[in-house]
């Protein structure tokens, strides 16, 4: 008897290994910031981040239609979407502030600082105390190279930094939630975020509405950046430990600085190089601890 179309996919989704959704967010999870970056000489990057945003909302809300599902889910679960949606909000401002200011293998090298430390305190050992101390060393001299020449943005990079952190813990929480399918609860939370982005950068991105290239580039960004990765990443986290999940996306830095000089040409100096490459090593020598039967 054949398998019914969605029955089919749903047991393709469920068939292909975690870290298959993980390869595909990383791919896209700098790919359309970069797209963004271009994108800065049209519309300012707080006009950028509104772009991706609503139009990844636009996207789920028609896809998902979440507010169905909203009624029936416990306290804890609402309150879990509230912060996501918060959290998308301010993560996608500061990331779009820095990434005006800065390499985008630079940000993302300081984006993951939090994410090795959740990842360390998963497993209290030396050799994850190693790990820790890899990433912070790398962090520090990319830091250290831009703090003179461009302090604003590496705030902006370490406020997304933490930002990142709490999304990894939220979105986790989210895709173990019994009471809400992954992908609504990820489709309202994005709708939230729209309405947060609004209040504070729907000014900026005004004018780019009369430019039908901008909006068109807007939506691109949107799909690249904020739907596709996160929908992986929503898939992921269903069947990866936090822990794990944290220290694969740590392999990210590098990814950025590959996208970064193949998209945008920011070749990168030799001591940013090495940065990057102390916060990947920080992720082959972690390792996650193994639940006793």
């Amino acid at each position: 008897m054949s398998v019914p179309p969605a029955g089919l996919g749903q047991r393709m989704v469920a068939a292909a290994p975690p870290q298959a959704y993980f390869v595909g967010s990383a791919i896209f999870h700098y790919l359309g910031p970069a797209f963004a970056v271009l994108l800065f000489a049209r519309v300012e990057p707080l006009g950028v981040a509104w772009l991706r945003i609503v139009s990844a909302a636009a996207i789920f809300a028609l896809w998902r239609r979440p507010w169905r599902r909203l009624a029936g889910v416990d306290r804890s679960t609402r309150a879990t979407v509230v912060g996501l949606g918060l959290v998308f909000a301010a993560m996608n401002v500061c990331f779009y502030l820095a990434i005006d200011r800065l390499p985008l293998g630079t940000v993302a090298a300081i984006e993951f600082l939090p994410v090795v430390a959740l990842a360390a305190a998963g497993a209290r050992t030396l050799r994850n105390a190693a790990a820790l101390g890899l990433a912070v060393a790398g962090v520090y001299l990319l830091a250290d190279v831009r703090l003179e020449g461009e302090p604003v943005g590496i705030v902006f990079a370490f406020a997304n930094a933490a930002l990142f952190a709490a999304y990894i813990v939220l979105a986790h929480r989210l895709a173990r939630s019994p009471g809400l399918a992954r992908l609504d609860g990820l489709a309202a939370a994005m709708l939230l975020a729209a309405v947060a982005v609004t209040l504070v950068a729907g000014w900026t991105a005004a004018p780019a509405l009369a430019d039908p290239i901008a909006v068109a580039a807007g939506i691109g960004v949107g799909v690249t950046s904020s739907v596709i990765p996160y929908v992986f990443d929503q898939l992921a986290m269903a069947r990866l430990s936090r822990a794990t999940y944290s220290l694969m996306v740590s392999l990210l830095p590098a990814t950025a600085t590959v996208i970064g000089i193949a998209v945008l040409a920011q070749i990168p100096r030799p001591i940013e190089v090495v940065a990057v490459i102390l916060v990947v090593a920080a992720v082959a020598v972690h390792r996650e601890r193994v639940a006793r039967a």
